[in-house]
């Protein structure tokens, strides 16, 4: 059976209108705030003991530091962590946070000063490795600069290479404790390559103990003011005297003093007979890194 029309609204009524169903509200979270560090203490105790013994804790907490919030003011507030020690969204988690929002973290306090000038830009940054892979606020086996290993055991962790450049019968003495690799690296970046430091004059860090060979001198040898040592040293370690590239000093010499187009360097005079008299360079150039005297090096 047809059911009945519905009568149309007649003129000067208007049809009424749907009201739409709004979905309740979900209430804001309330934001997090600070507990205090005695809290954290409570169950943290292990933790906040070998905090406790750290600069860290003079400048976050101790009477007179830059920060006031102890803990917090690197794990963010905690007062939800503290009525349910189960929620952890609200604090920042170095051991899950991804390496540039750690490196971020750190240097809102450790930003300023030459040393970490360059470090959002490092090798260590662009290669995933955070500040808490080498240093640990927390557990420190190392009192300064609160490492996680004492050099150069922690450069050693990535840089086996290195490591065996340093075992070479001629070497840096860095093993034996003389110098560290911090002395002509900063680990935390500069604008130069491998990170390599400059005496205070911007010269090559290598000035910084080789004084003598720095200068200025009257009659300069190029390379070393143009590619710098490396050019016939190798910088950590090698088989040969003086840790130098080669171990025939006359072919290390023949690598520019030729008469290839290529090398601006003069070339070995042609009495020089490399098969019988002269066979070694540096007899007669002995003041090869540079003459007040002599612009063939030899006094």
């Amino acid at each position: 059976m047809a059911q009945p029309q519905a009568k149309p609204a007649s003129a000067g009524q208007t049809a009424p209108v749907a009201q739409e169903k709004k979905a309740p509200a979900t209430p804001a979270a309330e934001p997090s705030t600070y507990a205090g560090a005695e809290a954290c203490k409570t169950c943290h105790a292990e933790i906040y003991t070998g905090w406790e013994k750290s600069p860290h804790w003079k400048q976050t907490y101790k009477e007179g530091g830059i920060a006031k919030h102890g803990c917090e003011e690197c794990h963010g507030p905690a007062s939800s962590h503290v009525a349910d020690p189960s929620d952890t969204s609200k604090l920042f988690l170095f051991d899950k946070a991804p390496t540039k929002e750690i490196n971020q973290r750190c240097l809102t306090c450790h930003a300023g000063g030459t040393q970490h000038m360059n470090a959002i830009n490092s090798e260590h940054t662009k290669n995933g490795v955070s500040c808490v892979s080498c240093h640990s606020p927390h557990h420190a086996k190392e009192s300064e600069f609160l490492l996680v290993k004492a050099q150069p055991e922690l450069c050693y962790t990535c840089h086996l290479q290195q490591k065996a450049q340093f075992d070479m019968p001629f070497h840096h003495r860095v093993n034996e404790g003389l110098i560290q690799c911090s002395d002509c690296h900063n680990v935390h970046g500069t604008v130069g390559p491998k990170q390599v430091r400059t005496s205070s004059t911007q010269d090559a860090v290598c000035f910084k103990c080789h004084i003598d060979k720095q200068g200025p001198f009257v009659f300069e040898h190029a390379p070393i003011k143009v590619d710098g040592c490396q050019s016939c040293h190798l910088t950590h370690g090698g088989p040969n005297p003086h840790m130098l590239k080669l171990s025939n000093v006359n072919l290390l010499c023949l690598q520019c003093h030729t008469t290839s187009s290529f090398s601006s360097a003069p070339e070995a005079p042609s009495f020089h007979n490399q098969a019988s008299l002269f066979q070694s360079c540096l007899l007669c150039h002995s003041q090869i890194h540079g003459s007040n005297f002599d612009a063939t090096f030899f006094k």
